[in-house]
């Protein structure tokens, strides 16, 4: 298990939130490259990105992460946005890039990912939206291509090679989750640890639900994995 750094409630969360903040759709991983590979090679710069906000506080940043993604077909602009687990699973060596995401605090999320973290593959805008599966970052922020691209739904005419507005990580598949965790599950845990003070009491997921990539504390980690153990509630 990747060891977390310390010290998650001890730093400044408005460095997060430093950026005007627009609520994105139903999930972040709207398209998909099959070669992580060839997306770097289309822009310019592919060295990480972080704002200085993120550089002086990136020690005390979550190691852990919930990435949204649809699993079930839906076209945006005549290109489909379905990018399940299994989808991931049957990638090449199983990673792929998480690109499409367009809103700044979720992109600064993006950015702030390290080497080896832990994200849960969480499938959104769905039949029964939650959990399906955990991944790794495999290569930290770098130009999302997507941008560029005047036939992707998401190009960003703004946005300009030498200056991108726009980022995106390489994840790796890891495992299915034992149990699918559902977001009904969750929710009624949310709700009652808000009364008792349990790990999920503050849960981006319940609190910033539209963001499509949020910070997972340790606590909240330890916990949702704890729950494949158990019958569902």
């Amino acid at each position: 298990m990747y060891k977390r750094e310390q010290g998650y409630h001890k730093y400044d969360r408005s460095l997060l939130f430093a950026s005007p903040i627009a609520d994105e759709g139903p999930a972040g991983k709207h398209t998909k490259t099959k070669n992580p590979g060839e997306a770097s090679a289309k822009v310019k710069n592919s060295s990480p990105q972080k704002t200085s906000a993120f550089k002086n506080c990136e020690k005390n940043l979550s190691s852990y992460w919930l990435m949204k993604s649809e699993p079930e077909s839906r076209l945006e602009k005549g290109v489909d946005v379905k990018f399940s687990i299994e989808d991931l699973k049957a990638e090449p060596k199983q990673t792929a890039c998480w690109d499409g995401v367009r809103n700044y605090q979720a992109r600064n999320f993006l950015r702030a990912m390290k080497l080896e973290e832990e994200a849960f593959f969480y499938h959104s805008n769905c039949k029964e939206p939650g959990i399906a599966g955990l991944m790794k970052i495999v290569k930290e922020a770098y130009p999302d291509h997507t941008q560029f691209e005047k036939n992707n739904p998401h190009y960003d005419p703004s946005s300009k090679e030498d200056n991108p507005k726009w980022s995106m990580v390489d994840v790796q598949f890891v495992r299915m989750m034992k149990r699918f965790i559902s977001l009904a599950e969750l929710k009624t845990h949310h709700q009652a640890h808000k009364a008792t003070g349990g790990p999920l009491k503050n849960m981006a997921l319940f609190t910033r639900q539209r963001l499509s990539i949020q910070p997972v504390t340790q606590e909240e980690f330890d916990f949702i994995l704890s729950l494949e153990e158990e019958e569902p509630s």
